[in-house]
């Protein structure tokens, strides 16, 4: 294939959409509560019982229940449930007449924090709701602070492993073909990079941890026994523990390489193909504890995430790496150097950036509900600014594919070519480098933000847009006139979702209604509950389905008795 094949084959594909693969589809979503939302009970509850989609660790979860006045009533922290892992147990003191609010904020598996809250009233005469003061409902993983620590761990592992492959397979052969020639800078470079790497990852997870427990990250004597307590604690750790295997596996590896021998002994080949398998063990750790197995087809999420950190770590190591071959090559023989590592890191960055593109695509296909949530959300918007910095990398590449790479070529008969050849080649790694370390900064962004909700897809057939507050909407279709009403349209309270059908001015009896609700700000599930006919044309029901502050796709299906089914869809806005 020539060059210009070559680069107009990347160019095509890279239209395409590009994303770091550690993301999630599933957040802990609060199922059942005990006592219902909004409830009036006869007696106090002796607790509290909060039932989540996934189970949460009760060290960093924060519930509170507090009276009109203001005035704590838990009698001690949250516990698991003996019988359910997935229920937290929150034990009250005995509760007087009156109203109360429970405030929860946990932790899900992925890393991502969330929150909501809800009343119930201990009666028989409880009295009017109280305007309780709520606190925020929303919170983000993606603070400035996280997001750079993520950054500077993941360009650092990513680099570490990209100078080690450049090492040991693509610039070896300099020595032998280049007298005067060493690879010792670019070991020293790897070294660097593995040290910031151990260090940046527990720093890393320190940090969040803190976070998770609103704490100080300076208050390691609360923080530390904590960092164990969540699934995302414990896989950083272990990505910690393997890429120091694999730093001590490369140390072997690269004391006992010969580059100036061809063939590799034995001993040379063990202790490289031990490096290689830590390094791939490395990179599989982020999927595992993080959002890609959670991901599903699950399989393809793995693979397609570990896929675009090789390929990210070839090219972001690769590009460090002959920065430091420019500078560390005698400048009588820079030229001749590069003239045998220039290809050979080219033929590798040239597959690795068709990987990066594959997988990439492969993986915004899995999260991406629709083309217009890559502008309509925080997630899209960054995946948007990841994808431009990326791109504005590759068209860096295609210029030393195009232009240096030939006129390095050339210098071995027009010498003159050489060092101006050189010097540019040095400007577009450097500012190539950059933006493809800029794209690792967006990719931390990006997993530090939930993804839309495959709901999404579903609101290209919504009615219209209704709340926040009170709902009452008329439709028509099929011949049928609906009319929906929710009330009082409160995220986490019970409300009354009701459908009066009609047909030519006829309450229509018999019919079947299955009302869903489906988070639209992340993805929760989906819930179903039946309406029940009460009254001639009426079907009702009450229930806490709203659990969360946000946008919600509210459907109605419908089957008239004998008739085809038919679905309404709504975009719900639910406030406090």
């Amino acid at each position: 294939m020539t060059i210009r094949r070559r680069v107009a084959l990347v160019l095509a594909v890279a239209a395409g959409a590009l994303a770091l693969p550690a993301v999630a589809w599933a957040h802990a979503a609060l199922l059942r509560t005990v006592p219902l939302p909004s409830a009036v009970l006869n007696s106090p509850p002796p607790v509290v019982l909060l039932t989540y989609s996934e189970a949460v660790e009760p060290r960093f979860a924060i519930v509170s229940v507090t009276n009109a006045a203001g005035k704590q009533e838990t009698a001690g922290p949250p516990r698991r449930s003996a019988s359910d892992a997935d229920t937290l147990v929150i034990p009250l003191r005995r509760l007087d007449q009156g109203w109360y609010l429970v405030y929860w904020r946990v932790i899900s598996v992925d890393g991502h924090p969330v929150r909501s809250a809800f009343t119930f009233a201990v009666g028989p005469n409880p009295g009017p709701l109280p305007q309780f003061p709520v606190p925020s409902t929303s919170e983000t993983a993606a603070t400035p602070s996280l997001v750079t620590a993520r950054a500077i761990a993941f360009i650092s592992v990513m680099a570490a492993i990209g100078l080690f492959i450049l090492r040991m397979a693509i610039a070896r052969p300099v020595v032998r073909r280049v007298s005067g020639t060493r690879l010792r800078a670019v070991s020293i470079a790897f070294g660097v990079a593995a040290a910031i790497a151990l260090l940046a990852t527990p720093v890393y997870v320190v940090m969040a941890t803190a976070q998770f427990a609103l704490r100080s990250s300076f208050d390691l004597g609360n923080v530390l026994p904590l960092v164990r307590d969540s699934a995302f604690g414990r896989g950083y750790l272990d990505l910690e523990l393997t890429f120091a295997l694999f730093v001590v596996a490369g140390t072997i590896a690269l004391r006992v390489d010969r580059p100036e021998r061809e063939r590799r002994s034995i001993a040379e080949l063990l202790s490289l193909g031990s490096a290689f398998l830590a390094a791939g063990a490395t990179l599989l750790i982020p999927g595992l504890a993080g959002h890609a197995a959670q991901t599903s087809p699950r399989g393809a999420s793995l693979l397609a995430d570990w896929l675009h950190l090789a390929a990210g770590s070839l090219w972001v190591g690769g590009l460090i790496g002959l920065l430091v071959l420019w500078r560390s090559f005698p400048v009588a023989r820079r030229v001749a150097g590069l003239i045998v590592c220039v290809p050979r890191f080219s033929n590798a960055a040239f597959v690795s950036v068709l990987v990066l593109i594959g997988s990439g695509v492969g993986a915004a296909v899995i999260h991406m509900p629709t083309l217009a949530s890559m502008w309509q959300t925080s997630y899209g918007q960054t995946l948007l600014v990841k994808i431009g910095l990326l791109a504005a990398a590759m068209l860096l590449a295609a210029v030393n594919l195009l232009r240096t790479k030939p006129r390095l070529a050339a210098s071995a008969k027009r010498p003159e070519l050489g060092s101006g050849a050189a010097a540019l080649l040095r400007r577009l790694v450097a500012g190539e480098a950059l933006l493809v370390a800029s794209a690792v900064v967006a990719a931390a962004v990006l997993s530090s933000l939930p993804p839309p909700a495959k709901a999404l897809a579903s609101t290209s057939n919504s009615i219209g847009r209704v709340g926040p507050g009170p709902v009452t909407e008329v439709v028509n279709k099929n011949g049928y006139r609906l009319q929906v009403q929710v009330t009082p349209n409160r995220a986490a309270a019970v409300n009354t979702f009701s459908l009066r059908i009609t047909r030519g001015g006829q309450p229509v009896k018999g019919a079947s209604v299955l009302a869903g609700f489906a988070m639209l700000d992340m993805e929760m599930g989906k819930q179903t509950y039946v309406l029940e006919a009460r009254g001639p044309g009426l079907y009702e029901r009450d229930a806490p389905a709203l659990i969360m502050v946000g946008h919600w796709a509210l459907s109605f299906e419908v089957t008239p008795p004998g008739k085809q089914p038919f679905t309404v869809l709504f975009v719900d806005r639910a406030n406090g």
